[in-house]
């Protein structure tokens, strides 16, 4: 075991969410790391088969597993959780694809000391997707980590750090970057046939019943509830706050962190947004009351003064009407995207063209109706390209940090019941 790895278990230190702080503090400033090789930070030949490990398997996982095994070029070694039954599925899914054999490991460390290993593919709760892409990074592996980047505001710089010093590619698995009708849009409003766009509207609304607590169906003994926790405070095993997470503050950040990202991402991407000035929420629990720490349903408005752009989000889990879009709304015309489309409508007495662009498929009651296109294939596809030519991805570490901070201040003005600034 290498002498970083030692003292990153010495003391099993929950600071930044598992990683020790003298770990992190010698990996960050570039420390030598002598289970890296000399070519870590060059590509892979054409013919060259990329050799991924995927730490949290539950569904999220799976799904972008699927994707993965469909890729000749890459391949699942290893699959790592903290249930028993996530583990096995995700090794079943693997086996039963016959792309070879895959390990099971429990703990995430395991697998980064392993020479074998090229890459991982995170998608573990909230609150270890930093400290595990730090690890990642330190230990010569290339990155894929879920969304959002950050659990907090003060995590940020660690991992944008961890991305450069290592020279390591990380991926932000915020998709709609590398979905081509999107791409397409993005264009349009660098063009500036939209005009002064001043105004944004973001939606996420679900009519899903995602509280219903259902009955216990594990037995504690399957799973490390321990590894489970990281940074988060110590408390007792409870099955609903490791199935139902996002929700808990400890482990996610609610529809903010889990929905608008996804919408604030493409936006700030799109128009090159500067950093947000403040926010202002207003949140409540009209179904999950008793069950959530965050809201079930919440609006939130953030203000980019240096932009002069004003960005509203409202996300429900108990109305489905115009399910998730954007809208930028400019002087000249207005973008309508969702993840099937896009819709250019022309303001009144503009002489801008209207029209559209629909990739997918199944039309019910408008573009924002239209069934989804496959993002999560672009975009490993991205990634694994860029994990060959070491060329920069869809969405760096640097970029996510920037996406999930205006849904941090979200949080943290629903919560504090204030208006939030970035601070430091």
């Amino acid at each position: 075991m290498s002498p970083q790895i030692e003292e990153f278990n010495d003391g099993q230190s929950r600071a930044l969410g598992g990683v020790d702080r003298r770990f992190a503090i010698k990996a960050l400033a570039g420390a030598s790391l002598p289970w890296i090789g000399a070519e870590s930070a060059s590509g892979f030949m054409a013919n060259e088969v990329i050799r991924i490990a995927c730490i949290g398997t539950g569904g999220r996982s799976r799904h972008l597993m699927e994707r993965v095994l469909q890729f000749a070029d890459a391949q699942i070694v290893a699959v790592c959780d903290v249930r028993d039954d996530n583990r096995e599925a995700a090794a079943k899914m693997v086996n039963d694809a016959k792309r070879g054999s895959v390990d099971q490991e429990v703990d995430f460390r395991k697998l980064l000391e392993r020479s074998d290993i090229d890459a991982v593919l995170i998608a573990s709760p909230d609150h270890w997707h930093v400290p595990m892409t730090i690890a990642a990074c330190v230990a010569g592996k290339d990155v894929y980590v879920e969304k959002p980047l950050t659990h907090s505001i003060a995590e940020g710089q660690s991992v944008i750090d961890a991305e450069a010093n290592s020279g390591r590619i990380v991926q932000v698995g915020t998709q709609q970057r590398s979905m081509p009708h999107l791409i397409e849009a993005r264009d349009i409003v660098r063009s500036g046939q939209l005009g002064e766009i001043h105004k944004i509207h973001m939606t996420w609304n679900r009519n899903q019943p995602r509280w219903d607590r259902g009955k216990d169906s594990f037995d504690p003994k399957t799973v490390r509830w321990d590894l489970f926790l990281g940074n988060a405070p110590e408390q007792e095993f409870d099955e609903y706050r490791m199935k139902a997470w996002r929700w808990f503050w400890d482990f996610g950040g609610g529809i903010l962190t889990d929905l608008m990202v996804h919408w604030m991402d493409t936006a700030v991407w799109m128009m090159d947004l500067k950093a947000p000035t403040s926010a202002r929420s207003l949140g409540n629990h009209y179904q999950a009351a008793g069950l959530w720490e965050t809201p079930d349903t919440i609006q939130t408005l953030v203000d980019f003064a240096e932009d002069n752009v004003q960005a509203h989000f409202e996300g429900t889990f108990v109305n489905h009407n115009r399910r998730a879009h954007l809208m930028l709304m400019g002087s000249q015309a207005n973008l309508i995207c969702d993840r099937g489309g896009y819709e250019v409508v022309p303001e009144r007495g503009s002489k801008v063209e209207a029209r559209n662009r629909i990739d997918g498929a199944n039309p019910l009651r408008g573009l924002d109706f239209y069934d989804d296109v496959d993002g999560a294939k672009y975009h490993l596809r991205n990634w694994l390209d860029c994990c060959r030519t070491r060329n920069r991805p869809s969405c760096t570490a640097a970029d996510g940090v920037r996406s999930a901070l205006p849904a941090h201040l979200g949080n943290l003005a629903y919560r504090e019941n204030k208006v939030a600034v970035p601070t430091g």
